[in-house]
């Protein structure tokens, strides 16, 4: 291109420069051209404006004056005045009729409250670009004949509606619609020029270069044109000027680069302002939607945009609109603050709002856009230390967040973005402790094993307030049980004591268990414990490591692979239980001594450290001490003492009734305990139960009960609970197996006087009688009344007596005693009298208070009732023990045997048979079965013979007995076989004959 074409080219430049500098002062002479055309009609509206004006400018002071030491609801009260002063000029201005501003061309524009929409009516959009900037930063109408500078419209200043719908391809990109409610404002936005156009391509320039030629283009336009000219065989032609071209060099056109550049911010910075006047002047929900789209597209260009939008306060104003009812509004405004936060001025400015605690609260939107929204901004947010401790403090955050992270199932996108926000928190020490009272330990846990030494105390630390406050279950990895065992062994005492309270509650949590043992725990614990003194170490120490033992031995695993020591003991061994026997102590704090305890008893549950046990406790005499700890004011330390007592009754059951009797106050603490009023406690039922499970036959305990006052105080509550005058309780059944174990221990040294009294006086018979027919469910009081009855029946024989005119003189013994003592005492109004008929099982005058006996007490048909419908054996057995009592060779066995035949008995007892012919513990059964059938055959009527030999089942349940039964089982079936001859009879006596 010649010379005089480049001056031409650079003269066109400066005339659009000009051109741009005098549009640039159009605003300046529209205001003046207003006030000079204003009538004078109008004054009083303008004096009414002025005072507004005041008003505003006294509240910007008051802001200004104070604003250090305002809260958010005071800036929220001014920001609300300042915006009614807005309002109140904005009407005021529409007052002012159009004809006063006739000789001015923007007068419509300058009094109009809201936007005129003017649809463009160009043919074709054509999108345009420049250097530094994305494609699509600007666009431009194309027509036939390019004007020298390019408007959207006749007049000189083009209208907002027109220029968000013509020029921005990212109003489209992003979902763009009418901007047809967005309100004017009177700024300018400079149009754009044909020197940003590519000749090649249309549209704005990113980097223009000038070719030979002289003609400004694209880089990369020109570069893909040249790239048609690479063979060489033609030369290369100007697409302008159509001039052939000697060199493909081409030179950067700064200044132009410049000019687009400096265009694109200044008009972008207009847009931005244009925005935020529609955005607080808004008076609908599209209008407020239209503005923040806008702004999402400006702050995606570049920082400067979301720098200005910080400055001009739309980074505050949109924390607001996050309490909009819209849902809408508020989701996008979530989306725009997204992007304003990626730098720290914005984090700065969020900190100071409200803006977390209302995005904590988005988080449960039924939305899952919004939803989706929140966590991103919160995403954003948790990447600045500024506000970490903000939001994990805030409330509800940390705990909707870790819901969030568990349940990637309902929501993966909001589960994997919540996982990235409490992964940004943990950089925040307070935050992790957040997180653990929220229940998601993984962080705590974590820093706990990687952090430094610091880190570490300060994670125990947690952890130990952790615990205090709140009961938890903690899974602990191996790792972390390695590093707080190390700070066991060799920490302070503070460190020390805090890691065992962590441990004490890590180990309550049974899975983790082994993870302790694995670790080494163990042996730490018992040598804190056993070997270190107690003036090397505070009592505390030992005491929570005799709890994390005792949570270990009752984890469930086995304690024969428990090792406590270097040489190889385990928790079961003589030397381990001696030691714990050997710290049972009294002055010892409860707290230790329960530990023990629990310890003890866990080992007891299996058979080999039961016997160590055993052995221990009888060569300590460690049995005193428990009796003793059974009575401590510690409500858990007594109960355990009481179950420990209970575990060994069993073997060393005789001792302890010696030592019980022996100690101070007791037994009568337990009938004590076991007589308080109300609710019913495990304490409650624990002292019944073990006075159940001690011998039977010791008769000094049972005169020391008897003296205190058991009899009465076991049929008063019992009495209490068969009424439902005792408040329910999940220990009211073990409570009631207990009482009715008192009772029954009591007949079984009938043998004494003061206790056969006692029987008598009570009316135990009626009272066992009343239970096995009124509990029903529960098994053991069942059983218990049914061998109570056992028991009484089988001293019917002796008790009863013929009538008193068949009656021979004869000396009065205990016995006859004891009836008249009682006949004195008591009046029963189903005794018969004098010259009632003979009790036909027991040959005499009988009565349930008097003589026990079971026919005249109605037990026969509750026995019997229980064989049909119970099918527990033991309860079965103690039935059949009972019923068989009234067929013993001490009564008249063929009237025992008529009486249990009017109640159907045999077709009760054939049936037992068969429902219990296998399983374990089913010999007994069949055994007493098979007894009461013999007597049925041998000593029964016709009708009763008959009904036994019928069944079709007992031959071979009586073989089978035969070859498989025990010895005791196998000879009462050969009995009953002999009866129904089927086999020889060995007793029959054999005649000599002489041959």
């Amino acid at each position: 291109m010649s010379s005089a074409a480049a001056v031409d080219a650079d003269q066109e430049n400066f005339m659009d420069v000009g051109s741009h500098l005098h549009h640039a002062a159009v605003p300046g002479t529209m205001d003046l051209q207003k006030a000079q055309n204003s009538p004078t009609n109008t004054l009083h509206i303008m004096e009414y404006l002025a005072a507004n004006v005041d008003l505003a400018k006294d509240l910007i002071a008051r802001c200004s004056a104070v604003a250090q030491r305002l809260m958010d609801d005071d800036l929220l009260g001014i920001t609300e005045d300042l915006d009614n002063v807005i309002k109140n000029i904005s009407n005021e201005l529409n007052r002012i009729p159009v004809s006063t501003f006739a000789s001015s061309r923007f007068a419509e524009p300058a009094v109009s409250g809201h936007l005129q929409v003017v649809r463009d009516r160009h043919d074709l959009y054509d999108q345009r670009s420049c250097d530094g900037y994305s494609e699509g930063d600007m666009s431009m109408v194309v027509a036939m004949e390019r004007p020298r500078r390019r408007t959207l419209h006749n007049s000189d200043m083009p209208r907002l509606v027109d220029f968000l719908q013509g020029m921005y391809q990212e109003s489209h990109e992003f979902g763009g619609q009418s901007f047809s409610s967005l309100p004017e404002v009177a700024e300018y936005v400079e149009p754009l020029y044909d020197s940003f156009f590519c000749p090649l391509t249309n549209k704005v320039m990113v980097d223009p270069v000038t070719t030979e030629s002289g003609v400004t283009y694209d880089r990369r336009a020109i570069e893909d044109y040249f790239d048609k000219f690479t063979d060489g065989s033609e030369p290369v032609i100007c697409p302008v000027t159509k001039m052939a071209m000697q060199s493909k060099t081409l030179r950067s056109n700064v200044p132009l680069k410049s000019t687009i550049a400096e265009w694109i911010t200044r008009n972008e910075a207009t847009r931005v302002r244009i925005a935020r006047t529609a955005l607080s002047m808004a008076t609908t929900e599209a209008m407020v939607l239209e503005a923040i789209h806008e702004l999402k597209v400006l702050a995606r260009l570049r920082r400067k945009n979301r720098d200005q939008m910080h400055k001009i306060g739309i980074t505050k104003f949109l924390a607001r609109l996050l309490d909009h009812k819209d849902g809408l509004i508020r989701c996008d405004s979530l989306d725009l603050l997204s992007l304003l936060v990626e730098d720290d001025a914005g984090k700065e400015i969020i900190a100071k709002t409200r803006a977390v605690s209302r995005t904590i609260k988005l988080l449960s939107s039924s939305s899952t856009d919004e939803r989706h929204a929140a966590i991103s901004f919160l995403v954003e947010l948790s990447k600045s230390e500024l506000l970490l401790e903000n939001i994990g403090s805030t409330a509800g955050s940390i705990l909707i967040l870790t819901t969030m992270k568990f349940n990637s199932s309902d929501d993966p996108v909001a589960a994997e973005k919540a996982g990235e926000v409490l992964k940004n928190l943990e950089k925040c020490p307070k935050n992790i402790k957040y997180m653990a009272e929220s229940g998601y330990l993984d962080p705590l846990q974590r820093h706990l094993v990687e952090g430094s030494e610091d880190v570490q105390m300060e994670m125990v630390s947690y952890l130990g307030e952790l615990i205090q406050k709140q009961e938890m279950t903690i899974n602990i990895a191996g790792s972390a049980s390695e590093i707080l065992i190390k700070m066991v062994r060799r920490g302070n005492n503070a460190i020390c004591k805090a890691a065992l309270d962590v441990l004490v509650q890590i180990s309550s949590h049974h899975p983790n268990g082994k993870t302790l043992v694995d670790a080494g725990a163990v042996p730490v614990m018992v040598e804190e414990l056993f070997i270190r003194k107690i003036d090397d170490e505070p009592m505390g120490s030992k005491t929570e490591a005799a709890a994390v033992l005792a949570n270990i031995v009752e984890s469930g695993l086995d304690p024969e692979a428990i090792v406590v020591n270097k040489e190889g003991h385990v928790i079961t061994s003589k030397y381990s239980v001696y030691n714990f026997a050997h710290m049972l102590k009294c002055s010892m704090p409860d707290t230790l001594n329960l530990s023990i305890v629990r310890v003890l008893l866990a080992l007891t549950t299996l058979p080999k450290p039961l016997a160590t046990v055993v052995s221990v406790m009888k060569e300590q005499d460690s049995s005193q001490t428990v009796i003793e700890l059974m009575g401590s004011l510690s409500e858990s330390l007594g109960i355990a003492a009481t179950r420990l007592l209970i575990a060994l009754s069993p073997q060393m059951g005789h001792t302890i009734a010696e030592k019980l009797c022996k100690a101070p106050g007791q037994p009568g603490k337990l009938v004590k305990s076991i007589g308080l009023h109300g609710r019913i406690t495990e304490r409650h039922a624990m002292s019944a139960i073990l006075l159940a499970k001690l011998p039977y036959q010791h008769i000094a305990l049972n005169l020391a009960l008897l003296n205190r006052g058991a009899v009465t105080t076991v049929l008063a509550k019992i009495d209490e609970m068969q009424r439902g005058e005792t408040r329910a309780s999940r220990y009211a059944k073990a409570y009631m197996e207990g009482l009715v174990g008192v009772l029954v221990r009591l007949t079984t040294t009938l043998y004494d006087p003061d206790v056969l009294l006692a029987a008598m006086d009570h009316n135990l018979t009626s009272v066992l009688t009343d239970l096995l027919v009124r509990s029903v469910g529960s098994d053991e009081v069942q059983r218990l009344a049914a061998v109570g009855l056992e028991n009484l029946s089988s001293q019917s024989p002796n008790l009863s007596q013929p009538p008193t005119e068949e009656r021979r003189p004869k000396k009065k013994n205990i016995l006859r005693r004891l009836r008249e003592a009682h006949a004195g005492r008591v009046h029963d109004n189903r005794r018969p009298p004098a010259h009632s008929r003979v009790c036909p099982v027991h040959r005499g005058v009988c009565s349930p208070s008097t003589t026990f006996c079971l026919v005249e007490a109605g037990a026969v048909e509750g026995l019997l009732c229980v064989l049909e419908s119970n099918e527990n054996g033991r309860v079965v057995e103690a039935a059949l023990g009972a019923l068989c009592a009234l067929m013993d060779d001490a009564v008249d066995v063929t009237s025992g045997v008529a009486v249990l035949a009017e109640h159907d008995a045999a077709r009760h007892v054939l049936r037992a048979l068969r429902q219990h012919r296998d399983g374990p513990g089913c010999g007994t059964v069949a055994r007493r079965c098979f007894w009461a059938v013999e007597r049925f055959l041998a000593h029964g009527g016709e009708r009763c013979v008959r009904e036994v030999t019928s069944d079709r089942a007992l031959p071979s349940l009586l073989v089978s007995a035969f070859h498989k039964g025990d010895a005791a089982t196998k000879q009462a079936a050969e009995s009953v076989l002999r009866c129904l001859h089927r086999m020889p009879d060995y007793s029959a006596t054999y005649e000599s004959v002489e041959l």
